[in-house]
Order: C-alpha cells, then sequence, then structure tokens
C-alpha cells in the first residue's frame, strides 16, 4: 500500500469519517460542514477536511460526535404502512427508529438496552403509505453502499395496482418512464398475478428516487393501491420469518 493510501485511511475526510460513525449519510455531512454547524478541535470545519478520528475532536451543533463507532449493527425490519422512514418527525408521528425500539423491547430487552446507546438510522426511505423491508443500521459505510447511485443496489417491490395492465404499460415500465425530473433507468417487471378489478406486478429498480415505483405506475395508468418492498441488495423479508425485525449483524453475541 502506498504512503498516500495509508495516509488517507487514517485521515479519513470529515464528511465520510461522519457517515462511517453512523451519525449522517455523506451527503448529509457534508450539508452540516457547509452550513457552519462541524467544528473540530473548536474549529469550523471546511468541505474536502481529513481528520484523525482517534485524536480529533468533532461536534455537531455544539455535541461531541464519537467518531470511534463500537460494534456496526445491522438489523432487518418490516415496516408497516403509517409509520414514517425517519430518525425524527416534526409531526409526531411514530418513525421507524421508535418502532423497531418498541418491537425489539418485546422481545430481547438485552438488544434493547444495547440499541439505545446506538445511533441507528435507516438505508433508504419508504414513503408513509408503503409496507416492507427497511436495514437499520450503524454502519455508514453499509449506509453508502445500499443508498449512493454508483452502486447501482438493487430494490425490488411487490406492488397490487389498479386494473389489469397491458403488455404496452409493462414494456413502458421495463424500458424507463418519463418523470418530471427525467427518464427512470431500464426496470425488470414480473407480473404476479392479474385480475379485472386489481393485479400484482413485481419491479427491480437500482434508482432511489421519491415514491419512484408509486410514480412509475400512476404514470403507465395504473395507480397504487399498495406497495412492500420485498428485498434490498442481498437481503430478503423472507429472511425475517414473518418476524417484525431480525438482528443480521453481529452474527452471534450473545443478544440475537
Amino acid at each position: 500500500m502506498s504512503s498516500d493510501v495509508k495516509s488517507a485511511t487514517k485521515s479519513p475526510k470529515l464528511h465520510a469519517a461522519l457517515a462511517q460513525a453512523g451519525f449522517a449519510s455523506r451527503r448529509k455531512a457534508e450539508a452540516l460542514i457547509a452550513e457552519g454547524k462541524v467544528t473540530v478541535n473548536g474549529e469550523k470545519a471546511h468541505i474536502g477536511q481529513r481528520i484523525n478520528p482517534e485524536t480529533d475532536q468533532v461536534k455537531v451543533d455544539g455535541k461531541l460526535v464519537p467518531l470511534q463507532t463500537a460494534q456496526p449493527y445491522v438489523i432487518l425490519l418490516n415496516k408497516p404502512v403509517g409509520i414514517i422512514s425517519t430518525t425524527q418527525d416534526e409531526l409526531g408521528r411514530q418513525t421507524v427508529v421508535e418502532y423497531l425500539h418498541q418491537e425489539v423491547a418485546k422481545t430481547n430487552p438485552e438488544l434493547a438496552r444495547i440499541l439505545e446507546t446506538l445511533r441507528l438510522y435507516p438505508v433508504g426511505r419508504l414513503d408513509l403509505e408503503s409496507a416492507g423491508l427497511m436495514i437499520m443500521t450503524n454502519d455508514g459505510t453499509l449506509t453508502q453502499k445500499y443508498t449512493h447511485p454508483s452502486f447501482e443496489s438493487l430494490k425490488t417491490y411487490e406492488v397490487v395496482i389498479e386494473g389489469r395492465p397491458s403488455f404496452r404499460a409493462l414494456n413502458h415500465l421495463e424500458r424507463g418512464v418519463r418523470l418530471k425530473e427525467g427518464y427512470t433507468a431500464p426496470a425488470e417487471v414480473n407480473v404476479v398475478q392479474t385480475g379485472d378489478q386489481e393485479s400484482t406486478i413485481e419491479i427491480t429498480i437500482h434508482e432511489g428516487r421519491h415514491q419512484q415505483v408509486r410514480r412509475m405506475c400512476e404514470r403507465v395508468g395504473y395507480p397504487v393501491i399498495h406497495l412492500t418492498r420485498t428485498k434490498m441488495g442481498e437481503y430478503s423479508l423472507d429472511d425475517l420469518d414473518e418476524q417484525s425485525y431480525k438482528l443480521v449483524q453481529p452474527a452471534s453475541d450473545g443478544v440475537a
């Protein structure tokens, strides 16, 4: 390994260190730095700044951020409709973080106590009316893997739509649909079942635009009745064995 690579590994960029610590995504961390909300050793931070996580003191809005995250935790969660997929909500609606703590407390008090000490974040989002698989973690690298467009991480959705989709509409979904911000990338579409009143299709995409699958279906003339995310990368809703959550990392530490 070259000396330059060794130096970059030991002294990561500030926004990357914040993401790795599970504080925020890299994009959000950069925004916080640009807004002047981040300090390093008492001095206002700047974009591109490198730090030493072992010795530098980083604060966001005056609060110390522990950059040396202990053990990464990864939890799969089956989000119900009506739960908002953010860490907090100004309208007082229940968040996925609150829902996860509630579900874990019912079955595993020891794990619940551990999670209270961690800053867990949802990887990606599902809108309020959608359900299904979410990944909850304090691992910034994993978050980056599943959310940054360059990784093209696959996500699969089971979608109940109004009516019976035409061949033309299905082909349109597969080729790419024109939304207000431009065409979507090609998708994989499979028909699960059809009926005169409603049908079920499966859509796999690698993008993550706001309410993308709903908007794609509406654009081709078939509004969504219900939407469930069933897969994210190597993880599947089936991995939960019909439970509300499952600890997948660490695999075995006495709390699973």
